[in-house]
């Protein structure tokens, strides 16, 4: 099966069109038109910025965000020859630089559990895992792709002070950590953010947006506004 045969498979499992176009409520489908996704600022997060968050990043990217990914961890986490005994890296090490040092300890293993195939995609997007609470950049939504960092990232937001007054909206897509799912969340990502993307008022509309998502796809999204 090709690449773009296991894509399409995948869009169908999910219920995607190669293009994303989807069905919506007439009353609804009325307060929407296409507008440019680039100008709608978006942060994908994860534990590590190493599978969930950088497959969403690439995959959003390509269809036009505005799009940055981030970890909420103390450190990046990775699998490593015993359950027990992970690799463990500091957030800013480069992706080259963790790519070569799996590479140096056993290259067989790390190909064959996909780590350096997933390093290999990552370093073409960007030069290294970001840790969320260090940034300082503003964005309109946050994705998260489970609950413990959807927490992470609120916490760390109610902890700052507001400043600009500039609404955010965090939500949350549970996104199993493994190759396949962090694909099929991937579409499932985009196809939320291309539904939001065509509102021109995204603060009222968001609410209508997610449980329209909810129901077509079968997902409960946590979602909080937060302020910058």
């Amino acid at each position: 099966m090709t690449s773009g045969d296991k894509l399409a498979k995948l869009a169908t499992l999910i219920g995607l069109s190669h293009n994303f176009n989807y069905l919506l409520p007439l009353n609804f489908t009325a307060k929407l038109k296409m507008t440019d996704p680039s100008k709608l600022s978006v942060a994908v997060v994860c534990s590590s910025n190493m599978n969930r968050s950088m497959e969403a990043h690439n995959f959003l990217a390509k269809k036009g965000f505005n799009v940055r990914s981030y970890g909420t961890g103390e450190r990046v986490k990775l699998p490593g020859m015993a359950f027990d005994k992970p690799n463990v890296y500091e957030f800013g090490t480069s992706y080259e630089e963790i790519y070569r040092d799996l590479e140096s300890k056993d290259k067989e293993f790390y190909t064959q559990n996909g780590l350096l195939h997933m390093l290999d995609r990552n370093r073409r997007i960007k030069k290294c895992p970001e840790r969320f609470q260090e940034t300082k950049e503003q964005f309109d939504i946050i994705i998260t792709v489970e609950e413990r960092v959807y927490d992470l990232v609120v916490l760390h937001m109610e902890s700052m002070n507001s400043v600009d007054n500039r609404p955010v909206h965090v939500l949350n897509v549970d996104v199993v950590d493994n190759a396949e799912d962090a694909l099929m969340g991937a579409f499932l990502i985009t196809d939320m953010l291309n539904l939001m993307a065509k509102s021109n008022d995204i603060d009222n509309d968001i609410d209508e947006m997610i449980q329209e998502f909810e129901e077509r796809r079968n997902r409960v999204i946590l979602h909080s506004v937060l302020f910058y």
